[in-house]
């Protein structure tokens, strides 16, 4: 909630900034806001709502649980705020095509993050949810992890001549802390226990291939490099108990619920999309 409040926050106030010249000095927040003025900057207004929410924003806290010295600074800091506003309008800051499309997006943000509240409060994730997402998320998990070293190189010539280092009868901590250029290379290339989605799919898919024991004699290509790995050991990994995931769970089950809902949308939308399309002469 205090990030949607600063987005709240900087958003009632770039829409101040965004005033075409001319038009009412009258906050934008304050159209709809029947509350008590507690100040003006130039004739525009400051409600007590729109500086209560500003409270919220920073501090977390109601006005009321401040003291009336803190209320009064942070009165200030909204005044400030308000005329700097006002000066960028002036000097015609908020038109630059940067900060235009950063009010813009702030805009979406605070809108998307309302209605994503709105429309999900009603619509907590139930018990048989969270059970139902349990088992989809354990049935994707890897069933065991894995303890690997590796030697990373930059080209694949090189990576033979360290394969062949080690069929001489090398071992494979000298090799790495001598050839390798993964910062792992201080632990002899040891990376410790990972599962395989954790790493790269030739890397993961290598790693799995392989026997306790055993290293690849064809080195292993990633967008890092060239990889010879050495395979530890294997062991069964325990799932996470429901109790230790549930507000993750409840996390994936509300956005999965705020996708289809947005799913809903782009159906009954018009949308032309045009990005990257080129031109006809």
């Amino acid at each position: 909630m205090s990030y949607y409040r600063l987005l709240l926050v900087a958003t009632a106030l770039a829409l101040v900034a965004c005033q075409p010249k001319g038009a009412s000095t009258a906050a934008a927040p304050a159209a709809a806001d029947k509350s008590p003025e507690v100040a003006s900057v130039n004739g525009t207004v400051i409600t007590r709502n729109f500086y209560d929410e500003y409270i919220k924003a920073v501090t977390g806290k109601s006005s009321g649980d401040l003291t009336p010295e803190q209320r009064n600074d942070a009165l200030d800091r909204l005044i400030r705020m308000e005329l700097v506003s006002q000066q960028a309008v002036k000097d015609g800051v908020d038109r630059t095509p940067d900060t235009a499309a950063m009010l813009e997006l702030t805009r979406l943000n605070v809108l998307q993050q309302a209605v994503s509240e709105q429309y999900l409060k009603d619509r907590k994730p139930t018990e048989q949810e969270l059970r139902a997402e349990y088992e989809t998320q354990l049935a994707g998990l890897s069933k065991q992890e894995y303890h690997a070293k590796h030697i990373l190189v930059a080209t694949e010539p090189f990576a033979q001549k360290v394969v062949q280092q080690l069929e001489k009868g090398a071992k494979f901590e000298d090799v790495a802390k001598r050839e390798s250029m993964d910062a792992s290379k201080d632990n002899g290339g040891d990376l410790g226990w990972f599962t395989p989605d954790r790493m790269v799919k030739p890397f993961a898919d290598a790693v799995v291939a392989l026997k306790p024991g055993e290293y690849t004699h064809t080195p292993v290509h990633t967008d890092y490099g060239w990889h010879v790995i050495e395979l530890v050991e294997v062991r069964d990994l325990q799932p996470p108990a429901f109790d230790n995931v549930r507000q993750r769970l409840e996390q994936v089950v509300q956005a999965k619920k705020l996708k289809a809902y947005t799913d809903e949308l782009l159906k009954g939308a018009k949308v032309d999309k045009q990005l990257d399309q080129k031109k006809s002469s």
